[in-house]
């Protein structure tokens, strides 16, 4: 039935009412989101008088047949009556044939299930019939070629022996497999003897046999017995014989301690010896098995690994019961070069293995697990961290003493951590398998050091940068000579009473070099990482970045301990320019010619600055170090002068007051003897000397006196007092 279309205005789908799953409320919700109610009403009645009008033409279209439908039901209920007799007839009789068809399928299912049970009970007696003649056939096949004194397999020709025990393994294999489907019957019980006598006799035969074929090299025997192995599900009894038999006995006179012991290299020449085991002792099991380049694709028999199932195994049990002190990781450099060593064993004798395949189950086999998990690598790493943390702390708690001469570094402490960050990566130190925690290590002593240079700086440690000491492994037994920990060198070694100038620059030249050398640090990382397929190299750079702007953290630190150290050595002369006036007032002295000798005195420590930092720090720096320093002392200065001048000034205005009291009386200190400049013109003009010969020095330091603050303030003071001086003789 389709609907009439509405308007285009309408704010919805009319054939959304033709949904089988309509919902009245899930529809005005959805109205609702889209206009008021009112709007919705409206279009609703307006759609409503469309279909009363589309029903109406509708009924007009087709009123005929509306008609005609009314009378042609006319008398239908008669009809309707007349036909119940007969369908109830019908269905009476349906009934009664359903019940006969499901009698007679009853009857069908039983005579199938007595015919399925007679077949499966035709198929048990088949079952042990094929056992017993199996067992029969087998026992001919053996007390045909056994003599009566051996209950094995004796026959002239080796190669006929292998061939008869394969058609045996066979029909045993049939045995088997018809006994197990035969289990729990009486008669199996009273065959069971019989065939475990068979197993004993084949299995029997077969290690006999497969120990004459590898002693003689017959590849046809081994090749017999392998497949028989096989055929009979025993592989894994035929490799735990070739283990015992071919492999035990050589590793019996290849691993002896007394031997490795013998030699500085002993070790390596045992692993050498057996490597050589495989080509010159398993060539023959390798080409029957298809692990040799020569192997016949025809005539390999499949499934068996002995480099991983009886080679293998013998090598870790030898070792295991006679070489167990190659794990005592006591002496950390021994242990170094014993896991090398066999860490490179192992890698050989992978590659020895026929295929990778191989060699994953190789590295799943109990043994290889077990070897593994017995190299202590935790406890090696326990004594290298000892080591490495230890001697930082050792430095730390040493201070800022200077480095050895043919040191990049100055002091010993920057010196040692360089040499620690290093050492963690070094080939004597450094195994793959303690990445992470090398790599942890190297972010901890970056920490640390920057941790002891804010300490050093500041006397406690900043809330910029927490304090995480790097905490040394508990030692198994105390020591009277252990070193003081990393959270107590940080704070009672590493913090001197006072820092001169040249430790402060050594800081600075240190932080500046171990910036630098962090790209050296991380591609040294990166090629460690890059070797055990570490792809996700960002990370670590990202984080030598972090470790890098925590040794910036300090420089702000040390930026303004330099400045404050060099302001207090600069300002405690400003002093001597207050007794600038005791010098000229009443002593009949000179004219001023020169600066003050306070004046060198003062700028002495930066002029050693400039000497000490030549080449240590970059230029921009000591120059900063200079401006600010020259900044804050300009300032000192400038109130020093203002008052020494307003003093002048007050003492001339006095003494003028006096002199006119005195009606033109001349005082020795308003006048000199030889009519020159007056007392206070002298200290005037001394004053304007000294500021000059500070903007001189300024300039030679490499600095503008204009960059100075309050220097161009200080001038115009000065000037004004030349200016009065002149004025005023």
């Amino acid at each position: 039935m389709n609907l009439p279309k509405g308007p285009d205005s309408l704010c919805f789908d009319k054939d959304v009412f033709m949904k089988d799953d309509f919902d009245v409320d899930q529809f005005v919700a959805e109205c609702r989101k889209q206009v008021q109610l009112e709007e919705m009403r409206e279009d609703l009645e307006l759609y409503y008088k469309l279909l009363k009008t589309a029903m109406v033409e509708l009924i007009n279209k087709d009123y005929a047949d509306f008609v005609n439908l009314s009378t042609n039901l006319v008398g239908m209920d008669k009809v309707l009556n007349q036909l119940s007799v007969p369908l109830g007839q019908l269905r009476e009789e349906v009934l009664s044939l359903r019940t006969c068809v499901h009698e007679v399928i009853q009857a069908i299912d039983s005579q199938l299930s007595k015919q399925e049970d007679l077949h499966e009970k035709k198929v048990c007696v088949l079952r042990l019939i094929q056992v017993v003649r199996s067992v029969e056939k087998i026992e001919k096949i053996l007390h045909s070629q056994n003599s009566k004194e051996s209950n094995t397999l004796e026959i002239s020709s080796p190669l006929l022996a292998g061939q008869i025990l394969e058609r045996i393994a066979t029909e045993f294999n049939q045995l088997q497999f018809h006994a197990v489907q035969s289990k729990g019957m009486p008669l199996l019980d009273k065959v069971r003897p019989r065939i475990a006598g068979i197993t004993s006799m084949l299995q029997s035969s077969l290690e006999g046999l497969l120990i004459e074929g590898l002693q003689t090299s017959n590849v046809d025997i081994v090749r017999h017995c392998l497949r028989t192995y096989a055929t009979i599900d025993k592989t894994r009894d035929a490799e735990t014989l070739v283990g015992q038999v071919l492999v035990k006995p050589y590793m019996d006179q290849v691993i002896v301690e007394d031997l490795v012991k013998s030699s500085p290299n002993g070790l390596q020449l045992m692993y050498s010896r057996l490597l050589e085991f495989v080509p010159h002792h398993c060539r023959l099991l390798r080409e029957v098995t298809g692990g040799a380049i020569s192997s016949d694709k025809a005539d390999i028999v499949p499934g068996y690994d002995f480099l991983v199932n009886s080679v293998w195994p013998e090598i870790i049990r030898g070792i295991e019961d006679r070489m167990s002190y190659l794990f005592n990781a006591g002496n950390p450099d021994i242990f170094y070069e014993r896991y090398n060593v066999t860490m490179e064993f192992v890698r050989r004798y992978e590659r020895q293995c026929n295929s990778q395949a191989s060699v994953k189950r190789l590295r799943v086999h109990p043994s290889y697990t077990r070897f593994h998990n017995h190299w202590n690598l935790t406890v090696y790493f326990q004594l290298r961290y000892k080591e490495i943390a230890g001697s930082l702390e050792n430095a730390i708690s040493d201070g800022l003493e200077a480095a050895q001469a043919d040191s990049v570094y100055h002091l010993q402490v920057s010196q040692v951590l360089w040499s620690c960050l290093v050492r963690c990566w070094s080939d004597k130190i450094y195994l793959s398998q303690l990445s992470h925690r090398f790599w942890k290590l190297t972010l901890q002593l970056y920490s640390r050091y920057a941790v002891f240079l804010n300490e050093v700086l500041t006397k406690t440690p900043t809330p910029d940068v927490p304090k995480e000491p790097i905490r040394p492994l508990p030692s198994s037994a105390s020591s009277t000579s252990s070193r003081t920990s990393m959270d107590e060198a940080g704070s009672e070694g590493g913090s001197p009473a006072s820092l001169s100038t040249k430790q402060l620059v050594y800081i600075a030249a240190d932080i500046q070099k171990l910036q630098e050398q962090i790209p050296v640090l991380s591609e040294m990382i990166r090629r460690r990482l890059e070797a055990i397929s570490f792809k996700n190299v960002t990370v670590v750079e990202d984080a030598l970045s972090d470790s890098k702007a925590c040794l910036s953290g300090s420089i702000p630190t040390l930026n303004a301990k330099m400045t404050q150290h060099l302001t207090e050595r600069c300002c405690r002369f400003l002093k001597s320019a207050s007794e600038v006036p005791r010098l000229y007032r009443r002593t009949n002295k000179e004219e001023p010619v020169r600066a003050s000798a306070y004046m060198d005195n003062a700028l002495r420590p930066l002029h050693q600055l400039l000497t000490d930092a030549t080449g240590l720090v970059t230029p921009s720096t000591a120059q900063e170090w200079l401006r600010v320093t020259l900044s804050v002392f300009t300032q000192r200065y400038y109130e020093t002068i203002s008052d020494v001048l307003s003093s002048v000034r007050k003492m001339e205005e006095s003494l003028k007051r006096l002199k006119q009291a005195r009606k033109g009386a001349v005082t020795a200190s308003t006048a000199g003897t030889n009519g020159g400049l007056t007392d206070d013109s002298k200290i005037r003009l001394q004053l304007a000397l000294d500021v000059e010969y500070l903007g001189e020095q300024i300039q030679k330091m490499g600095l503008q006196p204009n960059d100075i603050t309050m220097f161009s303030t200080l001038t115009e003071l000065v000037q004004e007092a030349r200016e009065l001086a002149e004025h005023n003789p």
